[in-house]
């Protein structure tokens, strides 16, 4: 086509076949085509030696010469239009053929926006780290939260009721008044409730009394047996009760409350077949003798009816439950009660540190043979709605991958404490952060989600369920969760649960956020000590509710809090109200609440602000040594002794933990050596610190039977901690011990460690799997 116009222009111009037109479009500084060059010429070069070259020489280098067309009769200049006109005639039919020509047509059902072209990344954002830091500190006010700590305090926001549902209606609210767009997502779950017939305690024949207190998901039955107190309902308590040769089995074990969650006490009860268990408070709290608590038994979190998926109305529920649901009962008892039977129980003296002189009495005993106790739990099963409901800040530049705050909405009393301190915090966090975007020309690179769930009470039920409803989008998006919940409970310490991946970021944290105390410190100089780990960290457990996010989802997930030295505050009782917390915390809970949301909100705006996410893989590389040496020391002990086969090698474990190692140091080196300007450049990189996490669970368990997959910080016969204790038992020659099955777990564990290291080392010419 462009031989045939150039004919036609050479017809034109008298047969001349080496003279065409050549045009120079140059943009000036503003952007638009203000310099059109025209030259006629038979060959540039022949043209530019005739002349001598080069004294008018233009931006590109390219030799100009003034127009001709002056010189032109008026029959060639009507000539030159023509050519004119006939070469823009041909581009257009070119462009408009070639358009023609490509029958695909692309559809989206993604959302139309308006074309405004987006600022450039370097313009983009305007606040660096320290504005934003100071303007977080001076927009989030105790003003605004003691506001909404008076709007969001409920007597009564039971899961499902209507009072849940007000507050939910609130939140919605405050979302919609902050400019987002908030949602719901609802459940229909089956929960136990205290039902028409109360739970009885009978103590020698005799009732103790009832109590309006219950702890859900018991086994729904009336046991009976002699008692038998265990302190905690620790592993190591009852190995204490069983090296001094007390049996457990048919018992009915009496525990305190505390260190661990109701539903271990229960299974490890349950474990050595005691007939039922009956927890009673920590008599270091400063309740009531007569006041009733409650909390639930199932060892797991979310609907135990629908394990491992989400509990929507239009899902198909097969008949299934969850494996953590005891098949004993257990039933809270009042301090007054316990109190009763503890003063009266004969048989052998407790244990030293075991005494509990609180509780009133002289005489400290396990249980006698005559220490009969009846335990008649009469639950009633029911379905209830509920609704979790949603506010996002969109990112600006990655919008698809987002954190999410939350916290739980419901109690079982007013729990001031427990959810009306965290929902307070999470609007005034969404209310904090709009307005710097709104205002001071803050643009998040990532998205915020803030969550109010329902349902916590009863194991983080309506998190749970949205975990199980979106988790294949969640785990390739999410980088990070941050819990709310219990967040102040006193004054004196600062405790936190986390991924190993956000170790760094929270202690850098602390070290800018000021001191509870009103000192020139830092909560890091406050809190750390001589070691900050030891100090402040602990392990992440089932009563933690960002257990879920952690174990069960692979998302990096953070849980920390005030407390204090006793740990004993009243949560799932009636008495966790404002009061309460004001003396657990003497009388500083707005300023404690401050110093919280200024810590969250630190961490969510480093989390999306930064170029890459502040995310250390290298930290886990620490941790699976610590355990890979610890198997390797077992097992070369257990083959010398014979106790173990020559077959079962190291050198595959080896291998793999070599490879995060080697996988950690070279995104480290990628970091280091890239140009972090580069948007995609960070976008890749992010997306291998984001697989870290995820790849930790294990693919070879199902989340149905054992939901807590994750290798490292997860629970079952799956994690790295069970493969260590598995080869104690063979050490011990016990009866659970079982070499093959400790082989196939050996195995499943090396491989889930060499694909977390394939995932973090990117492409696949990039995994090294040699030994």
């Amino acid at each position: 086509m462009m031989d045939q116009a150039r004919t036609t222009i050479t017809k034109i111009f008298n047969g001349e076949p080496r003279s065409y037109t050549r045009f120079n479009l140059t943009q000036n500084m503003e952007g638009d085509n203000s310099h059109v060059e025209m030259k006629l010429s038979s060959d540039m070069d022949d043209e530019v030696e005739a002349n001598g070259v080069g004294e008018n020489i233009n931006q590109h280098n390219r030799p100009y010469y003034p127009s001709k067309l002056n010189q032109r009769s008026p029959k060639t200049i009507c000539g030159f239009v023509i050519a004119i006109l006939f070469l823009f005639i041909i581009g257009y039919l070119v462009g408009y053929l070639s358009r023609s020509t490509d029958k695909t047509e692309i559809k989206s059902d993604c959302p139309v926006f308006s074309e405004t072209v987006p600022d450039s990344p370097e313009t983009v954002y305007s606040l660096d780290w320290s504005d934003l830091r100071e303007l977080l500190k001076k927009k989030l006010t105790t003003d605004n939260i003691k506001s909404n700590l008076k709007e969001f305090s409920s007597a009564s926001h039971q899961a499902g009721s209507t009072g849940d549902e007000a507050l939910a209606n609130k939140i919605m609210g405050k979302f919609r008044s902050f400019g987002m767009a908030p949602w719901t997502d609802e459940h229909y779950v089956k929960v136990q409730d205290h039902g028409a017939s109360n739970n009885r305690v009978l103590f020698r024949g005799n009732v103790v009394g009832t109590t309006e207190g219950y702890l859900a998901y018991s086994a729904v039955t009336t046991a009976q047996g002699t008692a038998l107190y265990a302190h905690y309902g620790r592993a190591e308590d009852f190995q204490l009760l069983r090296e001094q040769n007390v049996d457990v089995n048919g018992k009915v074990v009496l525990v305190r409350a505390g260190l661990l969650s109701f539903s271990e006490k229960v299974a490890n009860a349950a474990s050595l077949n005691a007939s039922a268990v009956l927890i009673y408070p920590d008599p270091v709290t400063y309740i009531n003798e007569n006041t009733a608590f409650f909390g639930h038994v199932h060892l797991g979190t979310g609907d135990p009816y629908t394990p491992g998926f989400p509990s929507f109305n239009h899902t198909q529920f097969p008949p299934a439950k969850s494996s953590g649901l005891p098949a004993i009962p257990a039933q809270t008892i009042t301090k007054k009660q316990a109190s009763e039977i503890m003063s009266k129980l004969g048989g052998r003296t407790l244990p030293n540190g075991w005494r509990d002189r609180s509780l009133g009495g002289n005489v400290y005993n396990l249980g006698g043979n005559d220490d009969n106790i009846t335990v008649e739990v009469n639950n009633v099963l029911i379905q209830k709605r509920i609704h979790n409901v949603f506010g996002v800040i969109k990112g600006y530049t990655d919008a698809d991958r987002y954190m999410v705050i939350g916290v739980q909405r419901d109690a079982w009393g007013p729990g001031f404490a427990r959810s009306t301190v965290g929902t307070s915090l999470l609007v005034e966090l969404a209310r904090t952060i709009t307005d710097m975007i709104k205002n001071d020309g803050f643009k998040p690179k990532r998205s915020i989600v803030f969550a109010s769930w329902s349902a916590g009470e009863f194991g983080s039920v309506g998190a749970t369920e949205w975990l199980e409803g979106y988790l294949t989008s969640l785990n390739l998006k999410t980088f990070s969760y941050i819990s709310l919940d219990d967040i102040i409970s006193g004054s004196e310490f600062f405790k936190a649960s986390a991924s190993p991946l956000l170790y760094d970021l929270l202690e850098s944290t602390m070290k800018q956020v000021s001191s509870t105390d009103g000192s020139s410190k830092s909560l890091h100089q406050q809190f750390a000590g001589s070691s900050w780990e030891k100090s402040v960290m602990e392990p992440m457990g089932l009563s933690h509710s960002a257990y879920p996010f952690q174990t069960f989802s692979g998302i990096p997930s953070l849980s920390f809090r005030f407390t204090s030295s006793s740990n004993s505050y009243p949560f799932g009782t009636f008495e966790d109200t404002e009061q309460y917390l004001e003396r657990y915390t003497s009388s500083s809970t707005l300023k404690l609440a401050k110093k919280a949301g200024e810590v969250v909100g630190l961490v969510a705006l480093r989390l999306v602000h930064d170029h890459l996410l502040k995310l250390n893989v290298a930290k886990y590389t620490s941790i699976i040594r610590n355990y890979v040496s610890q198997i390797r020391s077992k097992v070369e002990s257990l083959q010398m002794s014979g106790r173990l086969p020559s077959t079962i090698t190291m050198q595959w474990l080896l291998s793999a933990q070599g490879s995060y190692d080697r996988a950690a140091s070279a995104l480290n080196s990628a970091i280091r050596n890239s140009d972090l300007e580069d948007m995609e450049q960070c976008r890749i990189i992010n997306n291998r610190i984001m697989r870290v996490e995820g790849s930790l669970l294990s693919p070879y368990v199902t989340p149905r039977e054992i939901p807590f997959r994750h290798i490292v910080l997860g629970s079952g016969s799956h994690t790295l901690a069970a493969l260590v204790d598995h080869l104690e038992a063979i050490k011990g020659g016990l009866e659970s011990a079982d070499v093959d099955q400790f082989k196939n777990q050996f195995a499943l564990a090396t491989w889930t460690i060499q694909g977390c290291a394939n995932a973090l080392a990117g492409e696949v010419w990039d995994m090294d799997n040699e030994i």
